[in-house]
């Protein structure tokens, strides 16, 4: 989830100056219209499939998994927050010792 916010705040931060840069290039009417597709286009649509693969990735982890039920599983990471260790479908990071339910 940290790659997918970097790289929406990478591409924000080349998109302005950017935008600032052809100000002048475009008419007053049209520079909103620009503007929108822009941000769409090269920051939001990218962070949205960003965020769907990443889902689709950890989806066996946050749904049958033994740590999506725990109370130190973070589902936005993907992470035990006891251990500070990533699970996986194989790798529980506790072994289930110290699995507490929520």
């Amino acid at each position: 989830m940290g790659g997918i916010i970097f790289w929406t705040i990478l591409r924000v931060a080349i998109l302005i100056p950017l935008l600032w840069i052809f100000i002048d290039w475009f008419e007053y009417k049209y520079w909103w219209a620009v503007v929108t597709i822009s941000v769409y286009g090269f920051i939001i649509h990218p962070a949205v499939i960003q965020y769907k693969l990443f889902l689709e990735k950890n989806k066996e982890v946050l749904t049958n998994s033994l740590c999506s039920s725990c109370k130190y599983f973070d589902e936005t990471a993907v992470i035990c927050l006891k251990y500070d260790k990533h699970p996986t479908k194989e790798y529980v990071p506790c072994e289930g010792a110290d699995w507490e339910p929520e």
